[in-house]
């Protein structure tokens, strides 16, 4: 039995024995973003994986919160629910997402991510390529704990600079 070699991207890393350079996250490590009732958790940052993608572990307590519908211009977002009950927004209904439930939303692909449960919930968000994504966590953070508040002017402004188009 043969099995083709499908086509690879190019190579990046051109050594011959493998180099000693993985990371490791312990799950006791405390969240970069700590909140009221959750906690975002910066597994992997654009800039630690030389922008190739970001990952983070949002979790939610058990108030309604989310991302109402917006898209990206520059960036894909994927998510995978880890716990709870998320409802994501595929860009005509949200759906019910349960653990283990996956979404993949390409460049310009409308979407959107609430917990309206009453339960706690958890998903994994992962950003291809890795855009420096924290600068946006940590100012909706300050607005939604009112350490920030911008003028109209200002919020559109960020959300522009966080390529974050609300529809």
């Amino acid at each position: 039995m043969t099995f083709p070699a499908p086509a690879y991207p190019p190579q990046t890393y051109l050594g011959e024995g493998g180099e000693v350079t993985a990371r490791f996250r312990s799950v006791d490590t405390p969240p970069e973003l700590p909140r009221g009732s959750g906690a975002a958790h910066y597994l992997a940052t654009g800039a630690t994986t030389d922008g190739r993608f970001g990952l983070y572990r949002w979790d939610m307590g058990a108030e309604p919160a989310g991302a109402q519908p917006h898209f990206h211009r520059t960036i894909s977002e994927s998510f995978f629910v880890l716990s709870g009950a998320l409802q994501l927004f595929d860009g005509r209904d949200w759906r019910d997402a349960a653990p283990g439930d996956f979404a993949y939303v390409p460049e310009g692909g409308v979407h959107g991510f609430r917990n309206v449960s009453g339960v706690p919930a958890s998903l994994l968000i992962l950003f291809a390529p890795g855009a420096p994504r924290e600068a946006y966590f940590e100012g909706l953070v300050a607005m939604a704990e009112g350490r920030w508040e911008p003028t109209h002017e200002e919020l559109q402004a960020f959300l522009e600079a966080h390529d974050n188009l609300y529809v």
